[in-house]
């Protein structure tokens, strides 16, 4: 049993994206972090602001990394005869890599995440004071809210409406879930450019609701998470921009669509750590 100030002895591996292998460009954009001598599974974390790989690669599959990420924690999970790691470094994606193992003492693995994540990974403190807005913003409000509820990595990511509706639709949802007999579908929206998202989520709504009915033989509740009007100076001493922002509003609520503001994830967030039982 370690005392309370005795630190663990643990090793850390660097993951890094490489969108060209000739030209070794790469951002790190995570963490692998486990205890030697422990028979508790590696702690895995990847970064939550991407805007330094679409930098280097503007057309970087975000949600494709981000679902390694679950799956990596998920295989942890399940590595109970620590083979994992030697054979992880052969299967990660071409254009994701390893580094090889370090040695790092922390005081738990959860602060020594912290830490490593700060040093290698972490935009610095400049980039960090650029917040992320528009859907990029939303989007990494929800990770976060799901995240805290405990139900991130149960999630589908990035949904392809053409499954649901007809080949070629360029549509793919957030992020959904299928508690019992509905599917519970969340896409950000952002209004801040203006309403042209609303309308492509409105356009698509009806063709997506009844292809979820056709394949999966259940309703859908399709949400659009948005910025809160005031967030957007979208208030009465902004008539133009409040008129954009309810039109938005109005327009995806005419066609059954849920519409509700950052300042709901946690509530959403907690509906579903009840639903999926965590």
């Amino acid at each position: 049993m370690k005392s309370e100030n005795e630190r663990r002895t643990c090793e850390f591996q660097l993951l890094r994206y490489v969108p060209d292998a000739v030209r070794n460009e790469y951002v790190h954009i995570g963490v692998i972090l486990r205890e030697q001598g422990s028979s508790e599974p590696a702690e895995v974390r990847f970064t939550r602001d991407w805007r330094r790989v679409r930098c280097i690669d503007p057309e970087a599959d975000i949600a494709l990394l981000e679902g390694m990420e679950s799956e990596l924690r998920r295989r942890f999970l399940e590595d109970a005869d620590g083979k994992l790691m030697r054979l992880l470094d052969e299967s990660l994606s071409l254009n994701v890599q390893m580094t090889a193992p370090k040695a790092y003492l922390a005081e738990s693995l959860p602060a020594g995440m912290e830490e490593l994540m700060r040093l290698y990974v972490d935009p610095p403190a400049r980039e960090r004071a650029q917040r992320l807005s528009g859907r990029a913003g939303i989007q990494a409000k929800m990770r976060t809210e799901f995240e805290r509820a405990g139900v991130w990595d149960l999630l589908r990511k990035r949904i392809a409406a053409a499954d649901y509706t007809r080949p070629g639709d360029p549509l793919w949802i957030d992020v959904g879930y299928r508690p019992n007999g509905v599917i519970r579908m969340f896409h950000a929206v952002s209004l801040e450019p203006g309403v042209e998202m609303a309308k492509v989520l409105a356009f698509s709504a009806a063709s997506l609701r009844a292809g979820v009915e056709r394949v999966e033989k259940a309703s859908l509740e399709l949400t659009a998470i948005i910025e809160p009007a005031a967030k957007l100076g979208a208030t009465d001493a902004e008539p133009e921009r409040l008129a954009i922002y309810r039109f938005g509003v109005e327009t995806m609520e005419e066609h059954e669509i849920r519409v509700l503001t950052t300042s709901d994830l946690g509530r959403v967030a907690e509906t579903a750590r009840r639903e999926l039982r965590v």
